[in-house]
């Protein structure tokens, strides 16, 4: 019954390490906020990958702590995962695909709106630069259906 890490789980296996991360924001309202943090992924047992990072508020001097986890269904055959932050009350539950061509990974999710209106739809992506380096971006889904980008993070590998 117990299931085996797949060449999907592998690739998750690829974030593991310590990384330093820079992320800017760009919020619909068009306020902007930049802040830096640590990132520690690690797996169970090569199934799951656990991100949890840390960071400052940029204004003030409020701590968070989000935790991303993300893995392979292999009987859904696709990647599937959660986040939650100590900024907010909801959990966000993904469902994604990979595109190898690109090596980005795309989380789809569904979450309250910005400006309190009701639910929209959310894409984060998860793409491979290098060894030491990826990055995290995410968009909103607008009325038109274009994607609209609100944040980008860079992670830089501090140790394996």
């Amino acid at each position: 019954m117990f299931a085996k890490p797949q060449a999907e789980h592998q690739r998750l296996e690829q974030l593991v390490g310590t990384w330093r991360f820079r992320h800017t924001c760009k919020m619909p309202d068009g306020t902007e906020s930049t802040e830096s943090g640590t990132m520690v992924c690690r797996t169970l047992h090569g199934m799951w990958l656990l991100a949890e990072s840390t960071g400052d508020v940029s204004s003030d001097t409020t701590s968070w702590s989000n935790l991303l986890t993300v893995g392979y269904d292999t009987e859904k055959k696709e990647y599937v995962g959660t986040f939650i932050s100590s900024m907010m009350s909801s959990i966000w539950a993904y469902r994604g695909t990979m595109d190898e061509p690109s090596k980005q990974l795309h989380l789809y999710t569904e979450g309250p709106k910005f400006d309190g209106s009701g639910i929209g739809k959310y894409r984060d992506t998860i793409e491979w630069v290098d060894d030491d380096r990826w990055l995290f971006l995410s968009a909103l889904e607008g009325d038109d259906g274009v994607w609209i980008p609100f944040m980008e993070s860079e992670q830089k590998r501090v140790s394996s």
